[in-house]
């Protein structure tokens, strides 16, 4: 079998049941009323099940912000030109952007993956160095990328989770993104799965103007209708009108969930990825987590369709792996919530029905 073969078929279809059993015991029998402190409660019971304890400690996270360039940039979709791709992974390297900065005050450390931007990084960058290609094509001309290149970015992924645990254990794992004019792929990656109409899904990316949005509306429906990538097939879409960077990224939740790592993703272009994942393996999405509400429209619709509710919303459009950094702040406190709240029982309290 293939990496990704193999990595799907490592995916446990369910969760510890007798960690998740008594978790929520622990949880209803807590010196509070049932419930009270609502999301948290059940972000706990589900790290639980994912570890197999009651006592989840998330000492080890890390966030990978996966980077790739876009041959659609050159229809107008974005403000900003392709050369600052690279530019941002330099300043990622480096511990300059925004995501090196919230991450860290989270415990978290940040590492960016090249795997298809639009120039030669000297190999010495500590980065991970898994280009796939230099750009996907313009899919309102011909195919993002192939099929072959489409597994291969995914599996990119994967190896990145397998690497980063060789190096040291991984206790949560969180995924960001860096690329030029990626907001567009990652719509109409919603669009094909949805059929949902492109104007109810496209948002305004890095600022753009009515008469710009108007333009990448019709980039992205363009690009629809002369490829008609298959709903039923998520390497089609991917390959068709997706982007290299979205594939790693699938390919880190795939990865993370085989060996029982929880992955928190980031906004539209991470969950665009975390969505092929679990298109591709369904159980994926016990292991995933979403961090927050993007501003881009289509995010909302990404979140109904893997059945998830954002944690936050904090009015952020940035990418990176920014929300997933804060939102690792409140996965580490879910674990607490759970282990040191004592029981009626532990402090003595009786009479309680």
């Amino acid at each position: 079998m293939s990496l990704l073969e193999t990595t799907i078929s490592e995916i446990r279809k369910e969760l510890d049941p007798a960690a998740l059993a008594a978790a929520k015991d622990r949880l209803r029998n807590q010196a509070k009323p049932p419930g009270s402190l609502g999301v948290m409660e059940d972000i706990s019971a589900r790290l639980a099940a994912i570890k197999g304890t009651l006592d989840v400690r998330l000492t080890h996270k890390r966030i990978v912000t996966c980077a790739g360039d876009h041959g659609v940039v050159e229809e107008g979709v974005s403000l900003f030109p392709a050369e600052v791709t690279p530019q941002m992974v330099l300043n990622f390297a480096g511990g300059g952007a925004s995501v090196n900065v919230i991450a860290k005050h989270a415990g978290a450390e940040v590492k960016a993956a090249d795997i298809g931007v639009n120039y030669d990084f000297d190999p010495a960058l500590p980065i991970f160095h898994k280009k796939v290609r230099h750009g996907t094509a313009n899919f309102t001309k011909e195919p993002a990328m192939t099929r072959n290149e489409a597994i291969r970015s995914i599996e990119a992924g994967i190896e990145i989770v397998a690497e980063l645990e060789a190096e040291s254990p991984v206790d949560l794992l969180g995924t960001g993104d860096m690329g030029i004019g990626n907001t567009t792929p990652s719509t109409a990656v919603i669009a094909a799965f949805s059929g949902l109409p492109v104007e109810k899904l496209t948002g305004r990316g890095t600022g753009i103007d009515d008469a710009a949005l108007a333009n990448k509306i019709a980039v992205i429906q363009k690009g629809l209708d002369l490829h008609m990538p298959d709903p039923k097939d998520p390497l089609d879409i991917l390959s068709k009108v997706g982007g290299l960077e979205i594939g790693a990224l699938a390919g880190l939740v795939l990865g993370a969930a085989s060996r029982g790592i929880p992955v928190i993703c980031d906004g539209l272009i991470s969950t665009a990825g975390a969505l092929i994942a679990c298109e591709l393996a369904p159980a994926a999405k016990n292991y995933l987590f979403v961090s927050h509400q993007s501003v881009e429209i289509g995010h909302k619709y990404m979140h109904d369709r893997l059945g998830l509710s954002p944690l936050i919303d904090l009015n952020f459009r940035l990418g990176e792996g920014t929300g997933a950094a804060v939102c690792m702040e409140l996965l580490d406190l879910s674990t607490r919530i759970l282990a040191d709240i004592k029981t009626f029982e532990e402090v003595g309290v009786t009479n309680i029905d």
